[in-house]
């Protein structure tokens, strides 16, 4: 009970801390571009009805949720085939590299072209960013499987898939995972910039539309949505990985009990 008690101070302490500081710092504003808390806080549920939620939230985690499992499926497949053999990742890493250092908000006006406005486009350029870290961290973690685990592996006649599933992605899971949580954080980012270009709905669009029409508490709120979001979702990530993984914990800890 104890060290529940100690683990939820922990986990609150600083959230509750830059809270304060935000409050003091702004109680006393004056500048319109930086209201009081007080203030945002207020004007928080007359922003954001029910509604505005099914109206602007849920389509953009739609498309969050479209565009990044269409990225893990993409980077774990390509990852896992890059990985396996040598010739291939000799030929795709430079492409990969180039690939990789193009920002995706740049192909946002390109993907447009092919894409349209609607939501394909939106999905596709989460999809396009966040792939990139999951399937770097498949490739390396399927390089990384112990050549003695592969070699008992085929002595005992498991290959196929029941050789990629229970021995190649089993053992290369913590890297993937590593990835996919990497993904996470670019592809909420990555959502509200596409939101901003040619949108009729979503948090990015609704911030943008609270700006322009000098709103500035209501896009505070959306600044707010945002963060709220990025931890609820940290949070359901957390719960998935620490299922997936717990083989992998459980073999770390003992072995930091170990002598």
């Amino acid at each position: 009970m104890k060290r529940l008690v100690l683990q939820l101070v922990f986990v609150l302490a600083l959230p509750a801390l830059l809270v304060a500081v935000w409050w003091l710092a702004s109680d006393g504003s004056t500048n319109v571009f930086w209201p009081p808390l007080r203030t945002i806080l207020q004007t928080f549920p007359d922003v954001w009805t029910a509604e505005r939620l099914r109206a602007d939230v849920l389509p953009s985690i739609w498309r969050l949720a479209a565009g990044y499992a269409l990225a893990a499926v993409a980077g774990v497949a390509v990852g896992t085939v890059i990985g396996s053999y040598r010739r291939v990742r000799a030929v795709c890493e430079p492409v990969l590299e180039f690939l990789r250092a193009v920002p995706p908000p740049v192909l946002i006006p390109v993907i447009m072209l092919f894409a349209g406005i609607g939501d394909t486009m939106k999905v596709t350029v989460i999809a396009s960013g966040c792939v990139w870290p999951i399937l770097l961290n498949t490739v390396e973690g399927v390089r990384a499987v112990d050549p003695v685990m592969l070699e008992t592996a085929r002595s005992y006649g498991i290959t196929g898939p029941s050789r990629l599933r229970e021995l190649v992605l089993r053992s290369a899971s913590p890297q993937i995972f590593a990835g996919l949580r990497q993904a996470l954080s670019i592809g909420i980012i990555l959502m509200v910039i596409s939101e901003m270009f040619a949108a009729s709905n979503g948090i990015g669009f609704t911030i943008v539309q609270f700006q322009r029409s000098f709103a500035v508490p209501d896009m505070w709120t959306g600044i707010l949505v945002l963060g709220l979001l990025g931890y609820l979702l940290s949070v359901v990530f957390q719960l998935v990985e620490r299922r997936a993984l717990a083989w992998y914990h459980g073999l770390r800890a003992s072995t930091r009990r170990s002598p």
